[in-house]
């Protein structure tokens, strides 16, 4: 895939701006839009973190919104097909999508259980792990308070953000 410049993402129309970059936070194209408000970007840099701040400066309700539209890993839409084309690919580059039958009942355990302590998925920017480094970070995890929990899965998302956008634009290469 061919990166845009920050000159074209500067151009598009408010419409096509967020059409192209609403998938970045997972159905959340409220991020785009705010982010979109801060143009012109000097910089892949300064692109970024103007996604960021859209999320950052959500009401607390938005940001569950936000950490509740990601799929659980290996879940029950991963097995249907329903993930996002983003959430596929990223499952399937950690070995999701080829998980034997005694990995995918961790991983079912594992969101359950998540699931049960925080109310919300397991996030994890999945590009840096593999199988068992995702179920060794839930662990590590399951003793965070919730606040902590929060605040650590958004920092996950935008860690998966920021590798989606340097997917798209030139000089994002994270």
């Amino acid at each position: 895939m061919r990166k845009a410049s920050i000159e074209k993402a500067n151009a598009i129309s408010r419409d096509g701006f967020v059409e192209t970059f609403g998938g970045l936070y997972e159905s959340s194209p409220w991020v785009a839009e705010g982010a979109e408000r801060e143009r012109p970007f000097e910089d892949f840099g300064v692109m970024l973190r103007a996604f960021e701040r859209a999320v950052d400066g959500a009401s607390e309700k938005e940001k569950l919104d936000l950490i509740r539209a990601h799929p659980d890993l290996a879940g029950k839409a991963a097995v249907a097909g329903e993930l996002t084309e983003e959430s596929a690919s990223e499952q399937t580059s950690a070995g999701l999508g080829r998980l034997s039958e005694e990995e995918f009942e961790r991983f079912t355990r594992m969101n359950r259980a998540y699931h049960e302590n925080f109310e919300i998925p397991f996030i994890v920017c999945v590009r840096e792990h593999t199988k068992e480094s995702i179920l060794e970070n839930a662990e590590v995890r399951s003793s965070n308070s919730y606040d902590e929990e929060i605040k650590t899965a958004l920092g996950e998302i935008h860690k998966i953000a920021g590798m989606r956008l340097g997917d798209m634009i030139e000089g994002g290469e994270k």
